[in-house]
This record gives structure tokens, sequence and C-alpha cells, in this order.
């Protein structure tokens, strides 16, 4: 369905400050970054339309590294071409890489991590209530068809018994491309479909781009103990990791602390609390690990390291999805991502509200929210601002 609103022009300069905005508040993980940035570029400013905006969520999901960083690099490529992929998704990040290089300062200075629990405790309620706002108006767009609706539950289905999201968006793209295939018996034109998909994918050439970010991203082990060697190891977990939170702690417990020792239990589990706790992108545990390692170069040398992937597969992907849209399967396809991409959403939101709503005060705070967010049309960032004071004065009391 088309977008009714004109789409408005964005400078380098307008991308900067909102983006350095979003990193500076978003609170609360990949879902609720996605939900202040559809507020933010589809509903606010009207940078993107949300079908748009729809079709690199569910990219994202589909390649390795932060799914919210890497939809940040995706409207700034989006609006400003590659200089606007650099200006989004740096500002996006550069917040929380300060904010977390210093707390790993303090840490190694005074061996232990600040007191957030009061804070964190009334963010998270009203985060989940941006998330089910975000998943109301995401959902009219993304599932606006009695089959896609069908796709979203049994993904979401798939994702409550525990596989995984990456091999659910991979079903649910194709029962939706099957489905169109069987709908309009046009198997031959669906294999010709993917045919031209293919061809795409060898004209725009991202096979030998993704393929040389592997290699040197392996070579990683190779390399003795040194800011080289860290760059390495944390550009080789940027381009194979999907999602975030327990996934790349998995990678982190093997890489850091089993092979080659360079943390210890608790400092890995400090570090990806910091991540989960400050705004941003959860991937600045590796800010907090280099620091902890090397110090203020070695808090740079891993940022970088595990955001580059990211920057690497939105430009060699994003200017294929135009192109995907105009092959009947390869939309079906998409479309079904998309539906996915939301239900998984919906499974965090589920997850977060169980872990987040915990008794009366919580309930409240997620209520007040709600209705803020729905009735009154209040700013996310202002929401979570105000919930960041409540829980200080808590914290305080």
């Amino acid at each position: 369905m088309a977008e009714s609103t004109e789409i408005r022009e964005a400078s380098l300069g307008e991308i900067a400050l909102v983006f350095l905005k979003l990193g500076a508040i978003a609170f609360g993980g990949p879902p609720a970054h996605l939900a202040m940035m559809e507020e933010e570029f589809v509903r606010r400013r009207q940078w993107i339309t949300r079908a748009e905006f729809l079709d690199r969520l569910a990219t994202a999901n589909l390649i390795p590294g932060p799914s919210s960083t890497e939809v940040a690099i995706f409207v700034g490529q989006l609006k400003r071409g590659w200089r606007g992929l650099i200006v989004a998704g740096c500002c996006f990040i550069i917040p929380a890489a300060v904010i977390v290089s210093v707390i790993a300062w303090a840490y190694v200075r005074f061996g232990s991590l600040p007191k957030a629990e009061g804070v964190l405790y009334a963010i998270k309620p009203a985060v989940v209530a941006i998330v089910i706002q975000a998943l109301g108006k995401l959902g009219r767009t993304g599932v606006r068809t009695t089959l896609l609706a069908v796709i979203a539950v049994l993904a979401a289905v798939l994702s409550f018994v525990g596989v995984s999201p990456v091999l659910v968006l991979v079903f649910a793209g194709l029962v939706s491309a099957a489905a169109l295939a069987m709908k309009n018996r046009l198997v031959g034109g669906g294999v010709v479909g993917f045919q031209k998909l293919v061809g795409l994918q060898k004209v725009a050439g991202p096979p030998k781009v993704v393929t040389a970010v592997m290699a040197v991203a392996a070579a990683g082990a190779a390399f003795p103990v040194g800011l080289v060697g860290l760059f390495l190891s944390f550009l080789k977990i940027g381009s194979v990791v999907f999602g975030s939170g327990y996934v790349l702690l998995a990678f982190l417990q093997t890489e850091f602390v089993e092979r080659l020792h360079w943390l210890t239990e608790k400092q890995l589990i400090d570090a990806v609390a910091v991540g989960q706790f400050t705004p941003g992108p959860v991937f600045t545990t590796a800010t907090f690990i280099g620091y902890v390692v090397a110090g203020w170069m070695g808090a740079a040398v891993a940022t970088v390291g595990v955001f580059l992937p990211g920057f690497v597969l939105v430009t060699v992907s994003g200017p294929l999805i135009p192109r995907l849209r105009k092959s009947a399967v390869a939309a079906a396809a998409l479309d079904g991502v998309v539906a996915g991409s939301l239900a998984l959403m919906a499974v965090v939101a589920v997850q977060l509200g169980k872990a987040s709503i915990v008794d009366r005060t919580t309930l409240v705070v997620f209520g007040v929210s709600l209705i803020a967010l729905l009735r009154f049309r209040v700013n996310s960032a202002w929401l979570v601002a105000a919930a960041a004071v409540v829980g200080w004065v808590m914290l305080g009391g």
C-alpha cells in the first residue's frame, strides 16, 4: 500500500543530529531502537515510507551484525548515499561507544560497575510500550493479508519453541514465495524469478566483497595479542554473529575467555551487562572489552572491528532491495521475511514484558507509557527520559 505522505529530503547535518540523539537515548536493545527509528523517520520526519523501513528491517535481519545499527545505516544510505550511510551509522554508534568507554575506564580504575538497576527498572516497562506501539503501526503495512498474518503467527510459534531466528526468517520467506507460485500456477515463472535474483547478485558482486571480508576476518587467529589481533577478532565476530545478547555472549566466551584468555568470566559478564544497560547498540560490548584489554586505543579498535562488517554488508545489499521488489517471487519472499521479522520483534516484546513488568509499579509505568504513546502521541525520547528520572528517584529513595 502506498504512503499518502510526501517524502522529505534530509541533509547530512540533519542525519547526524538525529542519529546522535538516538544513539544517546535509545535504551532497551534492538526492538526499542527500531521502534524509535520508525517513529522518527516514518511518522515524524517522513524521510522514508513505512514499506521502505520494513524492507530494510527484513534485510538487516537476514545479514550478520546488529540489526538496529544496520537499519540506521540503511536509512542513511537511502537518504544520502554512501555519505549518509557512514554518517548515520557512525553517529548512532559513537554516543554509546563514548559512554561505554567512560564506564570501562571507571571499571578498570575502581573495579566495579556503576549501579543502574533503578534507572533500568523504570525504563524497561516504558520500552515495552514503545515496542508495542511500533508493532501496531508496522503491522498495518507488513502484515496486510491473511497469508502474511498466518506466516507471522507460524514464525512466532517457531521462535517460541527455540528455532533459530535466521531459520525462522528463511521459512517465512519461502512460504510466502511458494504461496504466490501456487496461487498463480507459475512455478516456471518462479524459477525464472529466482534465476533473475541470482543474476542480480552476480551483477552487484556481493559474494566477492563478502568473501573478502570473511577471509580477512578469519585471519585473526594467526595474529598475536595486540591491537591488530583485537581488531581481527572483533571483525570476525561482527562478520558471523546474527542478533545480539546471548548469541553475542557465546561468541565472546569462545573467543576471549576460552581461546585467547584475554578476559575472565566475570569481566565478560560485566562487559555484556554494560552493553545491555547503556543506550545505543548492544554490540558496544566490544568497546568495553577493547578498553579492558588495551585501553583507549583498544576500545576504538574493537568498536571499528565489530561494526565494520555491518557497513560493508549494507553497502552491498542496499542497492539490491529495489531490484528485488521488481520480481514478483522475490518481492513475495521479502514480504514473508518482513512478516517474520515483525513476529520475532513481538516475541522479544513478550519476553521483555515478562522480565520487566514484575510488580504494581512497573505495571503502572507500562500503562501510563502506553497511554502517553497511543492517546497523546508523546515522543518516545521524552518518554524514556521521564522513565529514567522516575527510576533514578526510586533508586535514590
